[in-house]
């Protein structure tokens, strides 16, 4: 499924819309704890998006995972993402093309990624980014 923002639907309706179609095509449970209650500005949205789109590729590709857990929340303080799985983690030294892809779109729009991954324990990708 194409992850893109449209007129339509915002940014809340995409991710359910794509979480679960993922869910239903992977078969790794997804938690979804909480969808932003707000708009935010379309090209936030976007990396947002593809931030999602990049660490769930990862998870499904190489985590092992049997759930993952997604929060995006959007506040005064700008817009928080945290992706977790319960896989098989990997050395932090090991930074494919999906972590740079996530790393530079979130550099564009002035935020940061930042990874834990637990070998055994799982992976968390969180992303912090302003609305301004």
């Amino acid at each position: 499924m194409q992850l893109h923002l449209d007129e339509q639907r915002g940014l809340s309706q995409l991710l359910e819309d794509y979480l679960g179609q993922w869910e239903d095509r992977t078969g790794i449970a997804v938690e979804v704890w909480a969808l932003p209650g707000r708009n935010v500005p379309s090209q936030v949205a976007e990396v947002v998006l593809s931030t999602v789109r990049e660490a769930l590729d990862n998870v499904e590709r190489h985590s092992k995972a049997r759930t993952v857990s997604v929060a995006v929340t959007a506040g005064a303080r700008g817009l928080r993402l945290t992706i977790s799985d319960d896989g098989v983690g990997f050395p932090l030294e090991t930074e494919g093309r999906g972590l740079r892809v996530m790393k530079a779109g979130l550099a564009n729009i002035s935020g940061i990624l930042q990874i834990n991954s637990v070998l055994g324990g799982g992976t968390t990708v969180s992303a912090v980014a302003p609305l301004g």
